[in-house]
């Protein structure tokens, strides 16, 4: 499965999910876009899930029609989430399409 991390994602973060094909937004040139077009842009390129620190997403997009899962992390540094990996890693295997799901602090 694929999975793309949005900017701001710790690439440490990478290294605990490594049974998954990770890119990053920055990798796939795509740092640059605005509004949709990562989420489109990952789509189109066979990603699955969605990695971001951006607790608005789900009031700028519209995700209910999307194919890719969003996860949600609580914070957008390495000390933030680093106690969070095995529920970063819990919800990334339960991602399905369209679903939104936000890992607590």
């Amino acid at each position: 499965m694929r999975i793309l991390f949005d900017q701001g994602v710790p690439v440490p973060l990478r290294k605990h999910l490594s049974e998954y094909a990770v890119d990053t937004t920055f990798e796939r040139g795509w740092s640059t876009l605005d509004n949709g077009a990562p989420l489109n842009s990952a789509e189109a390129d066979g990603h699955k899930i969605l990695i971001t620190d951006d607790q608005n997403l789900r009031h700028q997009e519209n995700l209910a029609e999307g194919r890719l899962a969003i996860v949600v992390l609580p914070a957008a540094s390495w000390p933030g989430i680093r106690g969070r990996v095995e529920a970063i890693r819990a919800a990334v295997d339960q991602a399905i399409p369209g679903n939104y799901i936000e890992v607590r602090v």
